[in-house]
């Protein structure tokens, strides 16, 4: 779940993303992905550090740097990250937009890729294993895991489809809150960094129709299959519903990003479907809407 900075500041201000999360989640690449778009980064710089890189890289007139991303994660020493509190409230009083974005997945991913790229992780020692590096890397970091303005799961993610989502939630020039509907299959587990989770397995399962199983929601066939039945438009219509009453309140907040879940369960046919409705209606009011479809990845 995400958290808000409650920060205001004007569109033409200098811009900080932080990026953190815990080791094997992919903030290297996430990073890359910033510098490919213009952001000056620094990796591993100590918590308290941040306000000092920024005030220095800002009087730096001549090369004019406004976009800096900085990466923070359990490398830092335990009084460096207790301090993130303190240093973002710091930033605040220099006039600069300032964001955290936060990597994870799911420990069984964590732990396949430190066995597939028999990387040692940073906190596993000769008395500490794998398993318990990354539960007590996953304590280390809450304190930012809960201030994060943007929690991307990476559990089902390559590294192409990392970069490409950190540049679209980025890249996007805001009018408001982004939104992103994501479509899942529950049998995979739910999406670590859902702010809503609709079920829609109680709508008619295409899985089971002639002809539409090796299909997805994205085809004409399926759609004309779940259209048939009034349920599915009555499930659509209601968290329309629901999104359009709350959403201006999560603007209000200063909220820079909601993701909405739709699982069904393989993620293939009813998500899709629903997830391809909901994102289309706030597209054509909003404009900064994304759509991702976990399973079809």
């Amino acid at each position: 779940m995400k958290k808000d900075s409650g920060q205001a500041t004007p569109d033409n201000c200098p811009k900080l993303i932080i990026v953190s999360g815990r080791s094997g989640s992919g903030k290297t690449t996430a990073l890359q992905a910033l510098e490919d778009m213009g952001f000056y980064c620094v990796d591993n710089l100590p918590a308290k550090l941040i306000p000092q890189l920024v005030n220095s890289l800002l009087q730096e007139k001549q090369h004019n740097i406004q976009l800096i991303s900085v990466g923070v994660d359990a490398r830092n020493l335990p009084n460096q990250l207790s301090s993130l509190p303190e240093v973002i409230d710091t930033l605040k009083t220099m006039s600069i937009s300032t964001e955290i974005i936060f990597l994870d997945s799911n420990n069984n991913t964590l732990m396949q890729r430190f066995s597939s790229t028999r990387r040692k992780h940073p906190l596993s020692s000769g008395k500490r294993s794998l398993s318990e590096a990354i539960e007590e890397e996953h304590r280390l970091l809450l304190g930012i895991s809960t201030r994060a303005d943007l929690i991307i799961d990476t559990s089902q993610l390559n590294i192409h489809q990392l970069r490409e989502t950190v540049k679209n939630c980025v890249g996007v020039k805001r009018q408001g809150l982004s939104l992103q509907f994501v479509s899942f299959g529950f049998k995979k587990g739910v999406p670590i960094d859902a702010d809503f989770v609709y079920d829609v397995r109680c709508l008619p399962n295409p899985h089971w129709e002639a002809g539409l199983r090796e299909l997805t929601g994205k085809n004409s066939k399926v759609a004309e299959f779940l259209e048939k039945e009034e349920i599915t438009h009555k499930m659509v219509e209601q968290i329309n519903a629901f999104l359009h009453e709350w959403i201006p309140h999560f603007e209000h907040s200063n909220r820079a990003y909601l993701t909405i879940a739709i699982g069904c369960t393989g993620g293939q046919h009813r998500s899709v479907y629903i997830a391809e409705q909901l994102s289309k209606n706030f597209q054509i009011e909003r404009g900064n809407t994304q759509i991702r479809h976990r399973e079809l990845a």
